[in-house]
């Protein structure tokens, strides 16, 4: 029998929301019954667009608001303009790649406003809604990176295991009401993105595409196999079921057993 979830008549905002992660998130929660809110910072029409191929295609009530996550006051805006956020899910994220000594400072503060900043501000403006509502759910995207570590990252390992402490804190927080906080922590992930990387990457190692995906990007993944946007779309269903009630303050790798080793 299949494991039936409804979601009719919450509201998600995802942050960073119109691709990869994000926008696989909003789908699944979508397809569960939730109306969702889209965000990025840009603001076009095709934006726009995946909101409405959401609300066409779900018969949910999707919406797409434009916000920069580098800045707080949006943050905060971002809940506000949704009207109401029952779940929220923290995903917007960048990231750069330099030793400590050659870290640019603009990229440090970037990283650090944007995948841990962030959560502070949204979370600060989505708790009084959820504790209105007697219910709500906060789920932040963290990583493998949030558990482990790598060279030459430290702005986004540190903002990754950021995250998942003020998951903690927020669970802490809200542990006597009917509100739990977790973190997912994906590792690699076949996204756009990730897909984009492919062929720079065979021409700098010279190797096929095979090669590249199963001993460059999957080297720490021990599945050998990507996760889906899909399948982290469900994690977060699942962590909005009532069987999740008292799953609070921890994290779930999505990893392939990265973190296993």
């Amino acid at each position: 029998m299949a494991f039936e979830i409804s979601l009719t008549g919450k509201t998600a905002v995802i942050t960073g929301s119109n691709s990869g992660i994000g926008l696989g998130m909003a789908w699944e929660l979508a397809r569960a019954g939730a109306d969702v809110v889209l965000n990025s910072f840009t603001d076009n029409d095709d934006d726009h667009a995946l909101a409405k191929q959401i609300a066409d295609e779900t018969g949910t009530n999707a919406r797409y608001i434009q916000g920069d996550m580098s800045k707080g006051d949006q943050c905060r805006a971002l809940i506000e303009k949704a009207g109401a956020c029952d779940i929220l899910i923290n995903n917007a994220g960048i990231q750069h790649v330099a030793a400590i000594p050659d870290f640019a400072t603009e990229k440090w503060d970037a990283i650090i406003a944007i995948n841990l900043s962030s959560a502070f501000h949204t979370t600060a403006a989505a708790l009084p809604m959820m504790r209105a509502a007697g219910w709500g759910r906060v789920i932040n995207v963290s990583s493998a990176h949030g558990l482990t570590a790598s060279p030459y990252k430290s702005a986004y390992i540190a903002a990754k295991h950021g995250i998942i402490g003020l998951t903690k804190t927020t669970a802490l927080e809200t542990a006597q009401e009917p509100i739990t906080a977790n973190a997912i922590c994906p590792g690699y992930v076949l996204t756009p993105i990730v897909e984009k990387q492919i062929p720079d990457t065979m021409k700098e190692y010279d190797m096929s595409r095979e090669d590249v995906i199963q001993n460059v990007m999957l080297k720490r993944q021990p599945s050998k196999e990507f996760a889906t946007t899909e399948q982290l779309g469900g994690t977060a269903v699942f962590l909005c079921s009532a069987s999740a009630d008292q799953i609070t303050g921890t994290t779930i790798s999505v990893d392939g057993g990265w973190t296993a080793l």
